[in-house]
């Protein structure tokens, strides 16, 4: 066998996740990115934590990372446009320097306990200079990945981004807990910062594996007097499509199908998607929240960060699993079967509450179906939306989900105001079950759509 003839076969035998680090340049840009990312399991927490330990009210901590949450999830489609428009490396400083600078103002402003109102108008600031790190790094995957050869391979980098989001999660609360009750209430804050100002310049300094820019070009018509012009108009002839006029040749075909690109939106099947994704993430914050509260009701709160990552631990097996296997069956058929079972979890979590240990259980076996959700829904987006619009799309989707955290950050904290952690861990069962019969309706209509194409 030849030296080529071995590559070929050692490059078929390798997993998955080592065909995706051979890739040149994918570790960089793979590791930076979840650097850059732990704001979002950091930051939201960090403002519950702080805001109840200053001022004893889950309803205006809840409250305040909801808002939060939301002006992130308002700005984040735009952001991605314009990173589709002219290019990570073109609009990523700009908008690092930003988030940076706005989440260092809210941490100090935090720190040196500035009124209520304040506060607010700073969080709703500081989520208007956040983007999705998660949705850049997916993009680079599809740009890296677009050797037909690579092709299947993406399914296992998106799994494996999904994974990556989930260890971003397990080590956020952990180190959110641990600072808020061993260092001081907001330095929390702090971590999350930093941690995006060094990831995300990394990041943003990997020009060789960003996503080119489509751009468009004028064309200037060629004189009529010139003889190539006057050649091609003789061998046209009437031919439709064509003209000969006083200005030049003009393509008539090409003008009556240009214009500006489609928002993500139009696309057949984005929204019955996003529906789900506000829906099911609702579950996250109300669980989070909830395990919060039970678990300084009964004076743990040092095991607090411990016992939400086991959901995160979950997950993140779960993301390498279906990374590795791919499943039979349509990515909208996945969807379903994945968010009846994470209900199931839920209420398996709701019933052992009151042991850790089988809480700590139930959580893991919960957060197995997390990763494969996250994953199949940017699979989704990948088959309904152009290569030009990738990340505008799969930023609606993290928009979708920033959504839902935020609803169920709010409501949970007005629940926990007027009852008890028992019935707050009733909410992810609720939300997440009525999350299946609308990703039923989606699988239904994207069958009838394609039946009909």
């Amino acid at each position: 066998m030849t030296n080529a003839g071995r590559s070929v076969s050692s490059q078929r035998h390798k997993s998955p996740y080592g065909r995706l680090f051979a890739i040149p340049g994918a570790k960089a840009f793979c590791i930076s990115g979840a650097v850059a990312r732990l704001p979002i399991s950091m930051m939201s927490l960090g403002i519950v934590l702080a805001l109840n330990h200053m001022y004893n009210n889950w309803t205006i901590a809840g409250t305040m990372s909801a808002v939060y949450i939301l002006a992130v999830a308002a700005v984040t489609p735009l952001y991605a446009r314009l990173f589709d428009r002219f290019g990570q490396h073109k609009i990523g400083w700009a908008a690092l320097g930003l988030s940076v600078v706005f989440m260092l103002v809210f941490a100090l402003a935090a720190w040196a306990r500035v009124s209520i109102p304040v506060l607010f108008v700073l969080a709703i600031l500081m989520g208007c200079t956040q983007f999705s790190f998660g949705a850049l790094v997916r993009t680079r995957w599809a740009y890296a990945l677009r050797d037909p050869k690579d092709a299947d391979l993406l399914d296992t980098a998106y799994a494996l981004e999904a994974g990556i989001d989930e260890m971003v999660f397990i080590l956020g609360p952990i180190l959110a807990a641990f600072l808020a009750t061993s260092v001081s209430p907001v330095s929390q804050l702090f971590v999350p910062t930093i941690a995006c100002a060094i990831g995300g310049s990394v990041f943003f300094s990997l020009k060789d594996t960003q996503p080119p820019v489509i751009e468009t070009v004028s064309v200037v018509a060629a004189s009529p007097t010139d003889k190539d012009v006057k050649a091609a108009s003789e061998n046209l002839g009437g031919t439709q499509g064509y003209r000969l006029d006083e200005d030049g040749v003009s393509l008539h075909q090409l003008h009556t199908h240009a214009g500006k690109p489609k928002s993500v939106l139009l696309y057949a099947g984005i929204i019955p998607l996003l529906v789900v994704f506000v829906v099911f993430n609702m579950s996250f914050n109300e669980f989070d929240v909830s395990v919060t509260a039970m678990m300084k009701a009964i004076g743990r709160e040092q095991l607090l960060g411990l016992q939400l990552a086991m959901f995160a631990v979950g997950s993140c097996i779960g993301a390498f699993i279906f990374g590795s296997k791919k499943p039979k069956g349509s990515n909208w058929q996945h969807m379903v079967v994945f968010l009846t079972l994470l209900t199931f979890g839920y209420v398996f979590c709701r019933l052992a509450m009151d042991n850790l240990i089988l809480l700590g259980i139930a959580s893991v076996l919960s957060g197995l179906c997390v990763s494969p959700l996250f994953a199949t829904g940017n699979l989704i987006v990948k088959d309904i939306v152009p290569p030009s619009s990738l990340t505008e799309g799969l930023s609606w989707v993290t928009t979708a989900g920033s959504v839902g955290t935020s609803f169920g950050s709010s409501l949970a904290g007005m629940v926990l105001d007027v009852s008890s952690p028992h019935v707050g861990l009733l909410l992810p069962i609720a939300t997440t079950f009525a999350a299946v019969p609308l990703a039923a309706l989606g699988w239904f209509l994207a069958r009838k759509h394609n039946a009909q194409a």
